[in-house]
């Protein structure tokens, strides 16, 4: 055997069949990019709706991505504050932009990009999975059940309890100020929100066992996002089969399961930086080249 094929052994050897999770990240980004012109630029009417119903398959791809990295990532911590200030820096311009009309596009469009929000919810209940995993009971329960229920509900409550005071849009303010930036609420989510959560948990739960994993994955999705909506469509006598495929088709996202399935247990390459960065640039890009076009165009 020659120096370059012993060499070249070890690699070939360790090499599994795939995709590693930075193809998976990879796909989810060329997607997402997908979504995102569509999103932006829909009001141009030139932008294909298959950008969009292709892109249903990003978001599962990025939680099942981000499982697998918060389950092999060696400090926890820097992994969670890391996702947090992504979340609280585009959370904290969001919140400018509703709030204070700060770079509003000239026809009231607010990017609404905030899917780090549920991942910062999602990992403190992964980790209070793996503690009650480990029967530190007390720990685990507090960190499911403060981002699962206690948290929303006193948001709520609190949300509604301010609106009979006499400094109601103050305190509202406030209120929308933290959930955006500190202590995200999924209740306050529009991107995401519970079924996004409820998938993030079930992936989580069943990451050791695949095919049981991408069973519940696609059970929830076409629970949430086919039979309900069919359900309140059919009872509001505006159901078409049509609407599934060009106005409710948040279920395409089930199809997100094969990349999954192709999932070979490896990292990758890497080039964890560039997602990090790649997310909130391509959306500011995105939004600032459309308030351009939009300028153009009027």
């Amino acid at each position: 055997m020659s120096h370059l094929s012993a060499a070249a052994a070890p690699r070939a050897l360790s090499a599994r069949p795939g995709l590693s999770g930075t193809a998976l990240k990879t796909i989810a980004l060329v997607l997402m990019v997908l979504d995102h012109i569509h999103y932006f630029f829909e009001f141009t009417g030139l932008v294909p709706l298959w950008f969009t119903q292709l892109g249903r398959l990003s978001a599962p791809l990025f939680l099942f991505c981000t499982v697998e990295g918060f389950a092999h990532t060696h400090d926890r911590r820097k992994y969670f504050w890391r996702i947090w200030r992504i979340s609280a820096g585009m959370g904290l311009l969001q919140f400018l932009m509703m709030y204070a009309g700060f770079a509003n596009r000239p026809d009231g469009f607010v990017p609404m990009n905030a899917i780090f929000m549920n991942f910062v919810i999602l990992i403190p209940i992964w980790q209070g999975i793996d503690w009650l995993r480990q029967r530190r009971i007390a720990r685990g329960l507090a960190a499911v059940l403060i981002p699962l229920i206690g948290w929303p509900a006193l948001f709520i409550g609190l949300y509604y309890a301010v609106d009979k005071t006499p400094l109601a849009w103050l305190l509202d303010s406030i209120l929308a100020g933290i959930v955006y930036t500190v202590l995200p609420s999924w209740t306050f989510i529009m991107d995401g929100g519970i079924t996004y959560i409820l998938e993030g948990i079930v992936l989580y739960l069943l990451r050791r066992h695949r095919g049981w994993q991408a069973a519940a994955f696609v059970a929830l999705g076409l629970l949430f996002y086919l039979a309900l909506p069919m359900r309140y469509l059919m009872a509001s006598g505006s159901f078409a089969p049509s609407l599934l495929f060009d106005t409710a088709f948040e279920w395409m996202g089930v199809f997100a399961v094969v990349p999954m399935l192709l999932y070979n247990g490896q990292r990758g390459r890497g080039m964890k930086q560039l997602f990090y960065v790649f997310y909130p640039a391509h959306v500011y890009l995105l939004y600032a080249l459309s308030w351009g076009v939009l300028l153009l165009t009027q």
